[in-house]
């Protein structure tokens, strides 16, 4: 269905160039609207702050805004896609959601925040990977979308992570080696046994509590989780393409958004990936995506292909981006 007209808005950015030289450059602008469900698990709630607002004092109000703006920038700056939709659509978000509430998701229109129980969990607006980590679902969904259960489930979770962590990566001009590839890094309380939600770099080592218990996610296939809980283990065995993004990124080294990224960014709208797609198809995918950017004898074809390999998802090195070798 056609996409339904609305202005863009822009600005004026300044930027310098090598050599010093000052360049002004207009450039979309997010369109960020803020509500507030004032402890109610009722949507949307009562806008508190639009876009041409000034600060409101509520730290989960600012805290969603600027995130929502730092996701914004990432999209744009990385690779040039206007807001979720590419087309410069509204970023919704509604704070203070329900009582206690130990959850940020993404509803298909808007970001959702929870305060947190005060005991595991702060409010989920201090985190920037959690916050872009959902708004990825909307670009994930707006691309076809990855079904949500099994190995298809736990792709769209691990995208959804990667460019989580990218964002706060580019938010904080890291660099892959100085990155801490964590999710969530900053919502436990202090009495949790833990650093993060999950870890790219070291999956199954994020926390370890005795209300939470271990992180289960395994970094290999021969630690993949078969399970009925969790739609098939989406949140769980993310952990192994998640490893492999985290390998490929760090061989590839310099800001993990610019190759490794751009790689995954290109497989995710290339529109070859189906609904369906398992881990072994994803492979091959961003496998085809950087033979196409870099060329087949690429090191970034090999960066891929060691990541893949690295993690157990491809049997040896040997495995091509043409599925006729």
């Amino acid at each position: 269905a056609p996409r339904e007209y609305r202005p863009t808005r822009s600005r004026l950015r300044l930027s310098i160039e090598d050599g010093g030289t000052l360049v002004a450059e207009t450039a979309p602008a997010p369109d960020r609207e803020i509500a507030d469900a004032q402890g109610r698990e009722v949507l949307p709630g009562v806008p508190v702050r639009g876009e041409d607002d000034p600060p409101t004092g509520d730290e989960s109000v600012d805290e969603a805004f600027d995130g929502l703006g730092s996701t914004f920038d990432f999209w744009w700056d990385a690779y040039q896609r206007n807001s979720l939709d590419g087309a410069g659509g509204a970023l919704l978000a509604t704070v203070h959601y329900g009582r206690d509430y130990d959850n940020a998701f993404w509803n298909g229109e808007r970001m959702v925040f929870g305060d947190g129980d005060g005991e595991v969990f702060t409010g989920f607006t201090n985190s920037l990977t959690v916050i872009a980590h959902e708004l990825a679902h909307g670009v994930i969904e707006d691309e076809g979308g990855l079904l949500y259960r099994g190995q298809s489930g736990a792709l769209n979770e691990s995208i959804a992570d990667v460019f989580g962590a990218l964002a706060e990566q580019h938010h904080l001009g890291q660099t892959a080696a100085e990155a801490s590839w964590l999710i969530g890094g900053e919502i436990f309380t202090d009495a949790v046994q833990g650093r993060a939600l999950r870890s790219l770099a070291a999956p199954g080592t994020a926390y370890d509590d005795d209300v939470l218990g271990k992180d289960p996610q395994p970094a290999h296939m021969s630690d993949y989780v078969q399970t009925r809980d969790d739609n098939g283990g989406v949140h769980i065995n993310s952990g192994i393409p998640n490893r492999a993004f985290y390998l490929a990124a760090t061989a590839l080294g310099g800001h993990a958004w610019e190759r490794a990224g751009f790689i995954w960014y290109r497989t995710l709208t290339g529109g070859d990936l189906t609904s369906t797609a398992d881990f072994t198809a994803f492979a091959h995918a961003t496998l085809a995506a950087a033979a196409a950017e870099y060329g087949e004898e690429s090191e970034e074809v090999d960066a891929v292909r060691a990541a893949w390999t690295g993690v157990g998802v491809i049997a040896d090195g040997r495995f091509s981006s043409n599925p006729g070798q």
